[in-house]
């Protein structure tokens, strides 16, 4: 596990929508690749190597996969937003995650339109 970073920057709270998210999904040479945890948006460029194009964890570039996440699960229709549905076990699951990516990637903002189920979570 890579250690926590201490020269992350402060948070920032732009705004995204989970379309305008897909566009910094590491297919495009010279973009930012983003991932979103809970509407938390995170820039993962520097591991480009995890999250570029055809990497292990590219399913979570571009969009907020929090339920696939929190269910450990790398396929396609559980790299959603939606989480609502997940049980205790994976809700720690994916705030343990949420809690890694906070200590080892900038945040540069958040997802303005998750579904209502999970908005205030």
């Amino acid at each position: 596990m890579q250690p926590a970073r201490t020269d992350l920057l402060p948070p920032k709270d732009d705004p995204f929508t989970l379309n305008e998210l897909k566009q910094y999904d590491g297919t495009t040479e010279g973009m930012p690749i983003y991932v979103s945890i809970k509407g938390t948006v995170f820039d993962v460029s520097h591991k480009s190597d995890v999250y570029g194009a055809g990497k292990s964890y590219n399913i979570f570039a571009g969009k907020d996969g929090s339920k696939g996440l929190g269910m450990s699960s790398l396929k396609t229709e559980h790299a959603v937003p939606d989480y609502s549905g997940l049980d205790e076990k994976d809700m720690k699951t994916l705030n343990d995650w949420h809690a890694f990516f906070i200590k080892r990637y900038n945040i540069v903002g958040r997802v303005s339109d998750l579904p209502d189920a999970v908005m205030d979570k």
